[in-house]
């Protein structure tokens, strides 16, 4: 995984929010919050929480004296997460989930949506997330599936191919598409401590827009694949959600399009 793939800078966690987050984010936000919830926890961490949209769905559901500290490596997405805020009192913090500045045993859940595909060590990191849950503490995640049932993902990856035929923007497939088997997963988590049989269910869902230029949008200009095109030819990003755009319309219409999203949602015990 290149240093790319981790950054969310400039205006990307903008159009994340604005644009990602209703086209791919938030059904799967209505999935695990409400998991995370029925357990009623005193003091939930989530961590890689981006703009927060899962963190605003705890919030609503959570009686007002549960603690909900949410943190994330770039301060760019908690600067609109904090921005757009919450229904009542949460705690944004910067930081890196796999060395946590929390004591041992500290929070009743542990919440990570699509952000663990992101982490270098896998284990490491479980084991990090473990050691801040208490026992019988419940760590819930989700990961995308592989690609190639994430219809918007897979049409703008291929389309993006054909302008830079000799290197490829592969980001999509590499990282947020990249942790996907359901066996590395389970053997990922007994390696971080994990030592209870974890439950994975794969959840297909739609991802809903007005126009086909909304998710190349969503796509080009609000992920580190932004920087991934840019790194080839930054005076080509506008040409590049051209090409995505028409991609989609071909495939899904002008609009409103509506394509398949597919992920695997994971719940471990400590």
């Amino acid at each position: 995984m290149s240093e790319i793939d981790k950054t969310f800078t400039g205006s990307i966690a903008e159009v994340y929010e604005s644009c990602f987050v209703p086209l791919i984010f938030a059904p799967y936000a209505r999935d695990l919050a409400p998991r995370v919830a029925a357990a009623t926890p005193r003091r939930v961490l989530e961590v890689a929480c981006g703009t927060g949209v899962v963190t605003r769905a705890l919030r609503e559901l959570l009686p007002p004296s549960a603690e909900i500290v949410a943190t994330d490596l770039n301060q760019a997405m908690l600067d609109v997460a904090a921005k757009v805020g919450a229904a009542g009192k949460v705690e944004w913090r910067q930081a890196d989930a796999t060395a946590l500045p929390f004591a041992d045993a500290s929070f009743d859940a542990v919440v990570c949506q699509f952000g663990v595909m992101f982490l270098p060590d896998k284990a490491k990191a479980f084991a990090e997330l473990r050691r801040v849950l208490r026992p019988g503490g419940m760590l819930h995640f989700n990961v995308w599936d592989r690609i190639g049932d994430n219809e918007f993902t897979d049409v703008v990856t291929e389309a993006l191919a054909t302008m830079f035929p000799a290197d490829p923007p592969r980001f999509m497939a590499r990282t947020p598409h990249g942790y996907h088997d359901r066996q590395a997963i389970e053997r990922d988590l007994r390696a971080g401590g994990f030592d209870k049989a974890a439950r994975i269910e794969t959840i297909a869902k739609r991802s809903r827009a007005p126009t086909a230029r909304h998710p190349a949008i969503a796509y080009c200009q609000g992920s580190p694949l932004r920087s991934e095109i840019e790194a080839r030819d930054a005076a080509r990003l506008g040409e590049a959600t051209d090409v995505a755009a028409a991609a989609i319309e071909r495939g899904f219409g002008a609009g409103p399009v509506d394509a398949k999203i597919q992920a695997h949602v994971v719940v471990a015990e400590r």
